[in-house]
């Protein structure tokens, strides 16, 4: 990560699509995968992380970060050869566990006082249901996309 402590972590980067610049110094981009694809419509995807980690258990120190921005998979029913499962990737049969490990670890290595943005698309999982998996409760949020289904939730770790 270089001698310069990055402020920011975003765990499940993927292709770092929302992010207006990729490249930014101050983020540690993670993500499980490390690869490439051809979508459908013949655009190259790269999923190019600074490291490869698992967001549910991450090598970093506790209250690491002052931002963590946590956009993990979404989808429970894709097909794992689908463009769908390949920009965003699909969820598990323990998909609660691992969205709950999920928070617990993004809230363990954010400082006391610092932000987590949680987005998520309730698609296939209505957001209530995925707020259930963690006791820390969002300041606020707020609908995009659409038909308004992506949430964009703010939590502060206090």
């Amino acid at each position: 990560m270089g001698t310069t402590r990055k402020k920011i972590l975003d765990p499940c980067c993927g292709s770092r699509m929302f992010w207006f610049d990729r490249e930014n110094p101050n983020v540690v981009f993670g993500d499980i995968r490390d690869e490439d694809h051809v979508l459908c419509d013949g655009r190259a995807l790269k999923i190019r992380p600074d490291m490869t980690i698992d967001f549910r258990d991450m090598p970093f120190a506790d209250a690491a970060f002052s931002l963590v921005v946590f956009d993990p998979p979404h989808l429970i029913h894709v097909g794992e050869k689908s463009w769908m499962f390949k920009k965003y990737g699909g969820l598990t049969k323990t998909w609660q566990e691992d969205i709950r490990a999920g928070f617990k670890e993004c809230f363990r290595v954010l400082q006391k006082d610092g932000v987590l943005i949680f987005k998520w698309n309730e698609d296939q999982i209505k957001t209530s249901e995925i707020l259930k998996l963690t006791d820390k409760k969002p300041l606020f949020g707020h609908p995009s996309g659409r038909r308004a289904k992506t949430q964009w939730i703010c939590f502060m770790n206090t």
